[in-house]
């Protein structure tokens, strides 16, 4: 706002320039503060750029966690984020080396394409490289995790593929609070808080896109 004279005024009228020095300083801080926070929110969900050459990924990108090589020639670069962040850029090549397509194998989108019956390698291929394992003796059960997208309470989302005799039986989401995180290093396996018991530990819920049940998962 500006008063009669051109000068920017504040809080009741009054000129910026005529407030205490402390508070026009605390006030400037702030507001840069508030600019500086939503410019890297910004650049924190902005999807990367496209790459159109091998080439051009690996300068950027450095080499990447995995290359698995496909059926038609072609070779998918994965670069994970695991064990704390949560995507996983997959970049196709041709056999030339340029880019046919890339995608974030962590996209709620991909993670619904976990299928009943894949086998591990399956999994890997379609979302990279995952953050840990655990096995459950009672449901005879080996479930692997990957920190996705947090959309729900708590301070991340852990998304489980769970494996009976190394083929996937089903899927479900746990989250973490922070209580939990920091008992056993990093996320340290399944949290219990709501959802389990003792020590920040629990059995992964069923899987459903939060709010709303999602036909895709089981």
């Amino acid at each position: 706002m500006a008063n009669s004279n051109g000068g920017a005024t504040g809080i009741g009228g009054s000129p910026i320039s005529a407030w205490p020095w402390p508070v026009a300083r605390a006030l400037a801080w702030a507001i840069l503060a508030v600019l500086v926070m939503q410019l890297a929110g910004c650049a924190a969900f902005a999807p990367p750029r496209p790459y159109t050459t091998e080439a051009e990924a690996l300068a950027e990108r450095g080499e990447p966690t995995r290359r698995w090589s496909n059926e038609d020639g072609t070779t998918t670069l994965e670069y994970a984020t695991q064990p704390n962040g949560w995507s996983c850029l997959m970049v196709e090549v041709d056999a030339g080396g340029v880019v046919l397509r890339q995608w974030d194998a962590l996209a709620p989108e991909n993670l619904a394409r976990v299928e009943r019956g894949m086998d591990k390698e399956q999994v890997s291929r379609l979302l990279g490289t995952h953050r840990s394992e655990q096995r459950f003796r009672n449901s005879g059960e080996e479930v692997w995790d990957w920190n996705v997208r947090n959309d729900g309470p708590g301070i991340a989302t852990l998304f489980n593929v769970h494996f009976i005799d190394d083929k996937v039986v089903r899927t479900s989401q746990t989250y973490v609070y922070p209580r939990d995180g920091v008992l056993l290093g990093g996320w340290a396996g399944y949290y219990g808080h709501p959802w389990g018991w003792g020590m920040g530990w629990g059995y992964p819920r069923p899987f459903y896109r939060h709010p709303f049940a999602h036909p895709w998962y089981w």
